[in-house]
């Protein structure tokens, strides 16, 4: 069964979080799918030192605990900090490493050392081929950690290249790259329409593009797919521009099944 991670891209309100947590319990008991519920406590990465970040760790994860208890969703978040991988992997079932620091080994070490399956993202600036070192780093913790885990493998997610300044380029022979060297791809179909600082002093983006973003990483051979959606992007505090409106996320994933 194809992996699906589907939610706000930062923690706003517990509103915010309900709507968009109703909706995929409906769409999973609908398509039968399991989405995995998606939202950030901090995003530390923001283009602006005026930028929303979120509600911070200790309410944040109360927040997503909330959901979790009430809406019976596996979590999905990102830690930015190797200190953060304890406390988050006590709420979350997937630990994400952001793509801007899929190379920092005390962070991957620290998230491995939790025994929480790993989403590590690829940066914009590396190839397919070069997420086999953020791999084996995880790899190698798990064997001295968790001896159980042996021939377990972290996730990889494509999320474009930087092209030039302010966008990005999906080159899509990544994903069959990295499937020789973990069995799932994860493809970003969101993040991936970013223009990165290009809306003054936030990121911009071009949501049109996603459904096709999605079909085109499917025939590549991608085996998940992310979505960041809302139920008004227009008004949301991080990456409105390029999140689906949540409406619109059922019909996508029904393509894709």
């Amino acid at each position: 069964m194809s992996i699906f991670i589907a939610g706000p891209c930062v923690i706003e309100s517990m509103e915010c979080l309900e709507t968009v947590a109703q909706e995929l319990v409906r769409i999973n008991g609908k398509l039968g799918t399991e989405i995995i519920f998606k939202a950030s406590f901090d995003k530390a990465n923001r283009t602006s030192i005026s930028s929303y970040r979120g509600p911070g760790l200790e309410k944040g994860l109360q927040m997503l605990a909330d959901i979790k208890t009430k809406y019976n969703l596996q979590l999905l978040t990102d830690i930015h900090e190797a200190w953060q991988a304890a406390p988050v992997a006590e709420v979350v079932d997937v630990l994400q490493i952001p793509a801007f620091l899929c190379r920092q080994t005390d962070l991957l070490v620290a998230a491995a050392r939790t025994g929480k399956q790993i989403n590590i993202k690829k940066a914009q600036f590396l190839s397919g081929q070069d997420m086999q070192y953020p791999v084996q780093k995880v790899v190698d913790t798990w064997a001295q950690c968790f001896p159980e885990k042996k021939g377990e493998l972290p996730w990889l997610t494509e999320r474009g290249n930087s092209f030039g300044y302010n966008n990005l380029v999906v080159d899509f022979r990544n994903i069959p790259d990295m499937l020789k060297i973990v069995p799932n791809v994860v493809m970003d179909c969101t993040h991936s329409v970013q223009r990165p600082g290009a809306a003054g002093g936030k990121t911009g983006g071009n949501r049109e593009f996603v459904p096709a973003m999605a079909l085109a990483a499917k025939a590549f051979g991608a085996t998940g797919y992310f979505f960041e959606v809302h139920p008004d992007p227009e008004v949301a505090l991080s990456d409105g521009p390029n999140m689906l409106y949540l409406r619109d996320l059922e019909g996508v994933i029904e393509s894709l099944l």
